[in-house]
C-alpha cells in the first residue's frame, strides 16, 4: 500500500513537460492533479486502517509460516501435479482430504484435429 502513495506522490509532484499554456498546467493537467490530490485525501482513512491491520496481522502470518511452512514444502515435495487430484475436503473431525481423481474424472489427452 505504502507504493501507491509513494508512486501517486511522485507522479503528482513530477515536472510535466508538456505544458499546455506559457509558464502553467494545462486544464487537462491541472484537472488531473486535482483529481489525484482529491483520491489521496479519501483513501487516506482507508490506507491508514490496512497499515493497522498489517501491524496486527504479521505475527500471525509469521507464526503460520513458521510452524506451516516446513509441512506444506514437504507436500508439495509430494505432489507432482495437482490436477489429478480433487479440491480438498474437510471432514467434520477436522481431517483434510486431499482425493486423488479416478481415469474417468480426468480430460482425455488427445490432440484437437482441424
Amino acid at each position: 500500500m505504502k507504493h501507491i502513495v509513494l508512486i501517486t506522490s511522485i507522479l503528482l509532484t513530477a515536472p510535466i513537460s508538456v505544458q499546455a499554456e506559457e509558464g502553467g498546467l494545462g486544464l487537462m493537467e491541472r484537472g488531473a492533479k486535482l483529481f489525484m490530490q482529491g483520491i489521496l485525501k479519501e483513501m487516506e482513512p482507508a490506507l491508514k486502517e490496512l497499515e493497522g491491520l498489517k501491524d496486527d496481522l504479521e505475527p500471525a502470518l509469521r507464526g503460520f509460516a513458521k510452524e506451516m511452512g516446513p509441512a506444506l514444502r514437504d507436500l508439495l515435495e509430494q505432489v507432482e501435479d495437482w490436477s489429478a487430484y480433487h479440491a480438498p475436503e474437510i471432514l467434520p473431525n477436522g481431517d483434510i482430504i486431499l482425493r486423488k481423481k479416478r481415469a474417468g474424472d480426468m480430460p482425455p489427452d488427445r490432440e484437437i484435429d482441424l
